[in-house]
């Protein structure tokens, strides 16, 4: 079956109230982004439109999804899902004849196939059950091939429009969630593992623009260590139109802790810097709240009296949209999203810097809070912003 447009289809919950006209605008803004360019993004009937950029009024040339146009809307937070389509006349006829071609293409040799109607306009003479009923029996006929309701191997979707008619084979999924620059902005602590990206990622789909600020732990660690957290970086960058990567130079705080802290404390003061600084940046870039890929319990330093301790030494709100995701879950995500290869890329970063054997699970502020004001904390943390290195990623 030839097609002229992708249906792109969006959650209605986050249309209802006096804001549906911005949010629309920001998701059309967000499509239009994605998919380039070239391409036309038009509004239908509570639905997106993605045309040839040689469209003009009702003359849609045909063309094939190609793959990178698929990615881009794959890319786009706030859509449901997608599907390649022939934009036609509604006329019963016209239908049964692209039925008889959907038959011979797609149905013949098949073990079954359905017909799922649904009607925008219910002003049209054919309920969706007699649509159903007289394009499947002309397919049935043609090919000898049985309807099944259920799980059907072809599904041949024919949707009636006000003036006109949609007709797909295929639902594809898309991300869901908000568009993009809907909820604010954030900074994601983005480390080289495989959590902070899914983080991040999460963050995203809820509609919050993301820079990402990372502690950089040389010279103990390698230059691809800073290359593998740039290419994630540049992997969620995709799905916005750019972001900022802050690379903060953190292994010299670590070996001053590692030299004047106890080792059992010593991943709790490294986060509570890294906090510290994070919030430095996140105040610089007009940054809202901080983001990290923390997991109840997952590591010493996840507990939640630990957790709590970090999160004291945040001015800003601190969100973690892992906290209860097993491992499991999160490797899921990042295979689903693309950065798990990378992330399992074997370069250390500064989480893994001078980690002790048993760290402290427990931590009590009182004792961090005394130990701290034995420390320079402010000209550690004045030092380090003035070496940190920002790197923009545009798309």
């Amino acid at each position: 079956m030839k097609t002229n447009a992708i249906i792109v289809r969006f959650a209605e919950i986050f249309l209802k109230g006096g804001r549906r006209q911005w949010f629309t605008a920001r998701l059309r803004e967000s499509l239009a982004r994605q998919v380039g360019g070239e391409w036309r993004v038009r509004e239908l009937h509570g639905l997106f439109l993605v045309v040839h950029p040689d469209a003009q009024g009702n003359d849609l040339p045909e063309f094939e999804m190609g793959q990178s146009l698929a990615d881009g809307i794959a890319r786009t937070f706030g859509v449901v899902s997608f599907s390649p389509c022939l934009l036609m006349t509604r006329e019963i006829s016209a239908l049964e004849e692209l039925a008889k071609v959907i038959a011979d293409e797609h149905v013949a040799g098949r073990l079954h196939f359905k017909v799922a109607t649904s009607r925008s306009d219910k002003e049209y003479p054919l309920n969706s059950v007699e649509i159903n009923q007289r394009l499947g029996g002309i397919i049935h006929l043609r090919t000898g091939v049985p309807a099944k309701m259920k799980a059907p191997e072809v599904t041949m979707h024919v949707q009636i429009l006000h003036k006109g008619a949609a007709v797909y084979l295929d639902v594809l999924e898309g991300p869901g969630g908000l568009p993009v620059g809907t909820s604010g902005k954030v900074l994601l602590l983005l480390s080289g593992g495989i959590d902070s990206p899914v983080a991040g990622y999460q963050m995203m789909r809820r509609g919050c623009t993301l820079d990402a600020v990372h502690f950089e732990a040389a010279p103990y660690t390698t230059p691809q260590a800073r290359e593998k957290v740039v290419q994630l970086a540049r992997h969620l960058s995709l799905y916005q139109q750019s972001m900022k990567l802050h690379i903060v130079p953190f292994g010299g705080i670590q070996a001053h802790l590692r030299d004047h802290v106890p080792g059992r404390l010593l991943v709790v003061f490294y986060r509570r810097f890294m906090v510290r600084i994070a919030n430095r940046i996140a105040a610089q870039n007009g940054l809202q709240a901080l983001i990290t890929g923390d997991s109840l319990g997952q590591v010493a330093s996840q507990t939640i009296e630990n957790l709590a301790v970090i999160e004291e030494a945040s001015k800003l709100p601190l969100f973690r949209p892992l906290l209860t995701f097993d491992k499991m879950e999160t490797v899921a995500l990042a295979r689903k999203m693309g950065t798990y290869k990378t992330s399992i890329l074997p370069f250390d970063d500064c989480c893994s810097l001078f980690v002790p054997p048993h760290p402290e699970t427990a931590a009590k502020l009182e004792k961090v809070l005394e130990i701290e004001a034995t420390l320079d904390v402010d000209g550690m943390i004045d030092e380090a912003i003035k070496v940190t290195e920002t790197v923009a990623l545009d798309n």
